[in-house]
């Protein structure tokens, strides 16, 4: 089923020995640096304090995360006594232990930037406070809202012989709380989950309608006599589990994928812990009660928080409605070509010819939105294929709906394997099915990642096919907040790519090949590799050879190998990588002049080109894989070719842009550490605060005609920047 993976692939062997573990990065440390790069935001100054908040929550979120998929995975191989060592040559249980180790540091370094910014956040009168000191008018208040709302949501469990452990939900919050009858020396002991949910409370409870909040565990903890009444409370500390969320069932004895999803997510539910947090103040031989009963190593799988656990509920404070305190709103403006054109979007795309988008600085809603609506209600359209990996509530539902109202034939491949939205995407897919909606969930042993939205339309007296190509997913919420390419088009090889495509996706046997498109698990990986082995053959005929790629993540081995072999060999290897990296860049003989260049801001970067100069003949693609294994060899994915001149102007716009940028770019180093680039003076604008004002000024230029001109006279001033640049370094 997967594609092949080994030397084979890659250009004839020379004296470089790419056999050295040293060579490589391990793949979740430099996840968990990335989230040092992200947590640095919360550290900076220069950010507005709500949104240095923001950024604290996001990297407590992350770290969840992790700890659910990464270290979870990890203990899963050692508990099958895996010790093959990974590419960096640690072994599952030294990489557990390496994690563990930084996942530590990682959390202090939380707890003192969340201390300094809750000193911060006093000058603008928001705080989080202790209820001991509140008044006593605002702690009786608070105890009535407690009754009315908190109290009867409250399920105390004991703990005894005759009750056994009771189970503790994944992420949530629960007290620890130990007893006894009054003028008793018998103790007991009781668990009462901290009910914070959208249905039941919220985390941060408000003082008084003001900016000043007490905890809900604080509020509970000093209204326990409701709930154990003429007990006394001995001790009472908070805790929290982080459960496994890597439960494969068996996909080889499953009759029904949907059913074989439910069943994961059910036991996903019931998995394994593999973190247990505690307050310091918990007495030891509680915590190792619970680290005994949950199954944990007390010195291994135990993390103490002083402060404020889960610090991924600040997410409360950071949507405090103080515009002084955020960014400046990001209004996105509308692609220049569709902006004041209110014709049907298929005769602007057959007759402008195709459209890149740009997400978020380009509006979701008036671009993929409009596409697929107007596919919808345009008679002239006869199908419209599609393939969900997330998505939400709206209009992409909507319109794939009322298409299947009006006739349409609609087939959606819905991936039910989307990690932590299995549930949001059964309930999609039932949705669909009871439309009528042809409803397919791709190809067993292969996730279907591919971005894709293709539409066949009777244009005067022939069928054309139309497209969208994307780097993201077809989800509202986050077209807002990452960073993601589209390409709208009407491309005749690449409309019979994608039929062919779709039509191994609710078929059965693939392509041996395509026309245009690089197709993961098949085609993707060697194409690469091939263009990889093409820029070393360039660059010793001509010395000329260049690659650039901006992605999420490098980590297969075979595509590392081969850029260090182009490297070698003096070939311009350019990397523009958010998180997991595996490359070293700087490596004497190795991969002297390789850059690798790590982009933070405000928006998460999510979009995905890969650039090939091949001798002056350039090529660009877009599409939806990073390079890691599980996308090349085990995912259906796709890239396209940007053929376009003017739309390759754009795109190396991005590249020259991000490549260029001093105010939110972190360079990596030969050891693997990113040092971030510091501008020559306060005023630099960051990559995406740049990209923005491209965005604006293109509309602007559009409605006067001289885009074109903008767009050229903007492509000129980051390339000579980026000029300036090397030649400073």
């Amino acid at each position: 089923m997967n594609a092949p993976t080994d030397d084979s692939l890659l250009s004839p062997p020379d004296t470089l020995d790419l056999s050295d573990p040293s060579l490589y990065l391990n793949r979740e440390l430099t996840w968990l640096a990335f989230n040092q790069r992200v947590l640095h935001e919360a550290d900076d100054p220069r950010n507005p304090l709500l949104e240095r908040v923001k950024f604290l929550a996001i990297v407590s979120n992350n770290l969840d995360e992790f700890f659910m998929k990464r270290i979870g995975g990890l203990k899963q191989q050692i508990a099958a006594a895996v010790h093959t060592p990974s590419l960096d040559g640690r072994t599952p249980l030294q990489q557990l232990k390496a994690c563990q180790t930084a996942a530590r540091a990682f959390q202090m370094e939380q707890r003192r930037i969340d201390e300094a910014l809750m000193i911060e956040l006093t000058a603008h009168d928001i705080r989080i406070i202790r209820h001991a000191d509140l008044s006593a008018d605002a702690s009786a208040r608070l105890r009535e809202y407690f009754r009315a709302n908190i109290f009867p949501m409250l399920t105390p469990l004991a703990m005894d012989p005759a009750h056994p452990f009771p189970f503790i939900s994944n992420l949530t919050l629960n007290l620890l709380v130990t007893l006894r009858f009054p003028g008793g020396n018998e103790i007991y002991m009781a668990r009462v989950k901290v009910p914070v949910s959208k249905d039941v409370s919220r985390r941060l409870i408000a003082v008084d309608g003001s900016y000043t909040f007490v905890t809900l565990e604080d509020l509970m903890v000093n209204n326990l006599d409701m709930l154990f009444p003429g007990m006394e409370i001995v001790s009472c500390a908070l805790f929290r589990v982080t459960r496994n969320a890597i439960v494969e069932p068996d996909a080889e004895t499953a009759n029904d994928l949907l059913e074989m999803i439910e069943t994961e997510l059910r036991e996903r539910h019931f998995a394994p812990i593999v973190r247990l947090e505690v307050e310091p103040k918990m007495e030891p031989t509680h915590r190792g009660m619970l680290a005994a009963e949950l199954g944990l190593n007390e010195d291994e799988d135990v993390f103490e928080i002083a402060g404020m656990m889960a610090l991924r509920d600040l997410f409360e404070l950071a949507a405090i409605d103080k515009p002084e305190l955020h960014d400046k709103p990001h209004r996105p403006v509308d692609h220049p070509l569709l902006a004041n054109d209110r014709r049907n979007i298929f005769h602007i795309i057959r007759e402008n010819g195709p459209i890149l988008l740009q997400h978020p600085y380009q509006p979701f809603s008036t671009s993929v939105e409009r596409f697929l609506r107007t596919a919808a209600e345009d008679p002239k359209v006869l199908a419209i294929k599609m393939t969900l990996y997330r998505t939400s509530a709206g209009a992409i539902l909507d319109s794939l709906i009322q298409a299947a109202r009006n006739g349409k034939q609609v087939a959606v491949l819905v991936e039910l394997k989307a990690r932590f939205d299995e549930a949001a995407n059964i309930q999609w897919a039932r949705r669909l099915e009871a439309e009528g909606i042809h409803v397919n969930y791709g190809v067993m042993g292969l996730k279907t990642h591919s971005k894709l939205i293709f539409i066949v339309r009777r244009d005067y007296a022939q069928l054309r096919r139309y497209y969208h190509i994307g780097t993201g997913n077809y989800h509202a919420g986050t077209a807002k907040l990452y960073t993601d390419l589209g390409m709208l088009g009407c491309d005749e090889d690449i409309g019979q790519d994608l039929t062919e495509l779709f039509n191994y996706l609710t078929g059965y046997s693939p392509p041996p090949s395509y026309r245009k498109i690089l197709a993961a698990p098949y085609t993707l990986k060697r194409s690469i590799i091939d263009k990889i082995n093409r820029e070393i053959t360039h660059q010793k005929r001509t010395g000329n050879g260049l690659i650039q790629m901006k992605m999420n993540a490098l980590e297969d081995a075979d595509i590392t190998r081969a850029l260090y072999r182009a490297s070698h060999t003096g070939v311009q290897v350019d990397l523009i990588i958010r998180d997991t990296c595996r490359f070293r860049p700087g490596l004497p003989n190795i991969s002297e002049k390789a850059r690798v260049v790590s982009i933070v801001g405000r928006f998460l970067e999510h979009g995905r080109i890969m650039y090939f100069h091949n001798n002056g003949a350039e090529e660009y693609y877009i599409g939806s894989a990073d390079m890691m294994g599980r996308n090349l060899d085990s995912r259906v994915e796709v890239h396209a070719p940007v053929e376009n001149p003017e739309l390759r102007q754009e795109l190396r716009l991005i590249l020259d842009v991000q490549f260029a940028d001093t105010r939110s770019a972190w360079e990596m180093n030969s050891a693997g550490e990113y040092i971030q680039r510091i501008p020559l003076d306060d005023n630099t604008k960051g990559a995406q605060e740049t990209l923005i004002e491209v965005a604006e000024k293109r509309l602007a230029a559009a409605a006067k005609h001289k885009e074109k001109k903008v767009r050229s006279k903007l492509l000129s001033h980051f390339q000579w920047r980026l000029r300036d640049r090397n030649l400073r370094s």
